[in-house]
């Protein structure tokens, strides 16, 4: 099958953080490109709002960017021993990256950092 997507696609998965204004949620990112990805999380976000998300590496590092929702998905499929399952996640656009160089937190338009 073509992927029609022109972006490289990062193949592997990352335990996120997401901040909203009703709190903060966990969830797991996937399919993640310089312009967005796909997390898979219980969090509800509306269409066209936008969020924080932060990637923490085993070393400790973080990195934080601005987020808008582009689409939601809610699946429920059933599974070969006749339980019921169910996924639900949000698509993403990545708007700004912060930095910690500045206090308070920096936005750095991703056009400016993705070369």
């Amino acid at each position: 099958m073509h992927d029609r997507r022109g972006s490289l696609r990062f193949d592997k998965v990352f335990t996120v953080y997401i901040t909203t204004a009703d709190g903060m949620a966990r969830g797991i990112a996937r399919n993640i490109s310089a312009a967005g990805l796909y997390v898979e999380t219980q969090a509800a976000a509306p269409l066209g709002g936008r969020l924080r998300l932060t990637f923490t590496g085993e070393d400790g590092t973080e990195m934080t960017c601005l987020c808008e929702v582009r689409y939601q998905v809610a699946l429920s499929y059933g599974a070969k021993d006749g339980r019921a399952g169910h996924t639900r996640g949000l698509g993403l656009r990545v708007v700004a990256y912060e930095t910690r160089e500045d206090e308070p937190l920096l936005l750095v338009d991703r056009e400016r950092v993705m070369h």
